[in-house]
């Protein structure tokens, strides 16, 4: 795989309360032509982070249509696990319904943070995102006792299958943690089988965190993309005949930083999807998304 950077499609632009700051972990929804909607995490000036979207032309050169007037979803009510803030993580059709799964968070104070899985599911008429519960659809267990993350759901012929991000251990500080991406399935994609199944290990003792992933399954063959790091994030990309064990192929990702500019420290939360023939990629680079969202296409067969 190769894939040639595009550009940046959107930038926050400090005009919404809620979305000063930050355009993380986009998801693509394909409107009309070359116009998708693209969901992000934004942050208000207490950094707590609220999904929004942006309406976008994506053929060269860029231009932003529509900004959302009023957030998808905002934080929860006071005490509830998302209260500190809801990322987004995936959109997925459930028996005609779109599930938006996201990742909600409260602040700690023996560690930097608790994250559970939340869900949202949009309503017919009003083509708005309601809570399905006050409560996380997945929360901490004995499988995942600490914290777990940003979830990614498949149909595969009607088994919904989950990879998630799920820390292994804890500590004051962020680099303490060990977050790898483990694996649950669901007949209904509400309630969920997990056995504590790690999906993908780390590669050496300089790694720390691997998240977001994004998979998809071709001619039987499951093909992950994800974000890891150990200094700072990169894409990662795996395999799997069987899509419980993956084997990595980082080298096979295609993209990295680049030498200067928004994307030159880091680069991260890799979202594809298909249009006219082509293959795309949304991903985030410096500060975790707070430099914007941008585009690459894939210059060979994805097969």
């Amino acid at each position: 795989m190769k894939w040639t950077k595009l550009g940046l499609v959107f930038v926050t632009d400090n005009d919404h309360p809620w979305m000063l700051s930050h355009a993380a972990n986009p998801v693509a929804e394909h409107l009309s032509g070359d116009v998708f909607r693209i969901y992000f995490s934004c942050r208000d000036k207490e950094s707590r982070s609220h999904i929004s979207f942006a309406e976008v032309d994506i053929k060269p050169p860029f231009r932003v249509l529509r900004i959302a007037q009023e957030p998808v979803l905002a934080p929860g009510q006071v005490g509830t696990f998302d209260d500190s803030g809801v990322s987004l993580s995936c959109i997925s059709e459930v028996n005609g319904n779109k599930y938006l799964y996201y990742l909600g968070w409260n602040l700690g104070v023996t560690v930097p943070w608790r994250n559970s899985i939340g869900l949202a599911i949009c309503d017919s008429v009003t083509q708005t995102y309601r809570r399905y519960s006050d409560a996380p659809l997945l929360d901490r267990s004995d499988v995942d006792p600490y914290s777990i993350s940003y979830p990614f759901v498949l149909n595969d012929a009607g088994t919904y299958r989950m990879w998630y991000g799920s820390n292994l251990k804890w500590g004051r500080e962020q680099k303490d943690m060990a977050h790898l991406i483990k694996y649950a399935e669901s007949d209904d994609a509400l309630h969920w089988k997990r056995n504590g199944v790690i999906a993908l290990p780390f590669k050496n003792q300089d790694e720390y965190a691997m998240s977001r992933p994004f998979v998809l399954k071709e001619d039987g063959l499951y093909r992950m993309w994800y974000s890891y790091r150990g200094v700072s994030y990169r894409i990662g990309y795996a395999e799997s005949r069987d899509g419980i064990q993956w084997t990595r192929k980082d080298e096979e990702a295609g993209i990295d930083v680049s030498k200067m500019g928004w994307d030159s420290e880091m680069i991260e939360y890799p979202y594809l999807f298909e249009h006219q023939g082509s293959r795309y990629m949304l991903y985030n680079g410096n500060g975790y998304g707070k430099t914007g969202v941008g585009l690459a296409v894939l210059e060979s067969s994805p097969n």
